[in-house]
């Protein structure tokens, strides 16, 4: 607190590091960002190429190091961004701070597993670092906008996700008790599964109807599946145009480090905090 009771203010570094890191309107925050996405990619390189036998076998080292290089680089940026936001602990916990923190835990976790046994454990938590791959769409006004209009079309999709459901319920019942298990439909579970494989059209072909009912059926769904595939896709489309059609601007709020204000806004939509 200042002498006149006023709320202290963050000093002026802080306030630049954040515009830096966080924001990409300025010299500074476009070239971080733009160096940020060549080690992200670069980074993601070596983990497909780690999985190679013949490459890990002739390049093992040299790929070891250069994790490691990644690794330190990101777990500096990772501090940065909890140093320079004003509520550290809402960015640990937000989606891209789980995300950063994934990006370079792995490669630690790597010294409290030992063993030869563990081989086939440390490469599991070492994929992990794929979600380096999240990092991405932080970089990209379009995936903020694909954003807004997904969440906009929540509500819709999931009444449309919860009639297919019903309609897979209700038909992998009905085969279940026209074809039954000679014909491979088991149980309900079973017959629902196969419901599901016909209406997205895959047709794996392992279990198929045997009866003239049951191929009506069949049909029926597949039909019905193909007229389905439009209904999200416009769903989101008249979501997408409309949010196409907002300007919005890259800066994040340095207290909930929530994305998506106006070009005009002078505080947080989300919780009110000056920009």
């Amino acid at each position: 607190m200042t002498k006149n009771g006023q709320p202290a203010r963050r000093t002026d570094w802080r306030d630049n590091l954040h515009a830096v890191i966080f924001e990409a309107e300025t010299p500074g925050g476009k070239a971080f960002d733009v160096l940020l996405l060549i080690a992200i990619v670069l980074s993601l390189l070596a983990v497909i190429l780690e999985s190679v036998d013949g490459i890990h076998r002739a390049y093992g080292d040299v790929l070891i190091r250069i994790e490691w290089g990644f690794t330190v680089l990101f777990s500096i940026e990772y501090v940065l961004r909890v140093i320079c936001v004003r509520r550290p602990s809402q960015y640990v916990r937000s989606f891209f701070g789980i995300v950063d923190l994934l990006a370079v835990l792995p490669t630690y976790l790597v010294f409290f597993i030992g063993g030869t046994q563990s081989f086939l454990v440390i490469r599991g938590i070492r994929l992990f670092r794929m979600f380096r791959i999240f990092k991405l769409a932080r970089y990209s006004s379009e995936a903020e906008v694909l954003v807004q209009a997904i969440r906009a079309s929540r509500p819709k999709i999931m009444i449309f996700v919860g009639g297919v459901m019903t309609i897979v319920v209700i038909m992998g019942s009905a085969m279940y008790l026209i074809e039954g298990p000679r014909n491979g439909f088991t149980d309900i579970p079973s017959s629902m599964y196969w419901a599901i494989v016909t209406m997205t059209t895959v047709g794996y072909g392992d279990v198929v109807p045997h009866t003239v009912l049951g191929k009506m059926i069949a049909c029926g769904i597949m039909i019905l599946g193909y007229g389905m595939i439009a209904v999200p896709t416009g769903i989101v489309s008249v979501e997408l145009a409309h949010a196409s059609r907002l300007s919005i601007s890259t800066r994040t709020c340095p207290s909930c480090s929530r994305e998506g204000h106006d070009l005009d806004a002078l505080c947080c939509r989300f919780c009110g905090e000056r920009l």
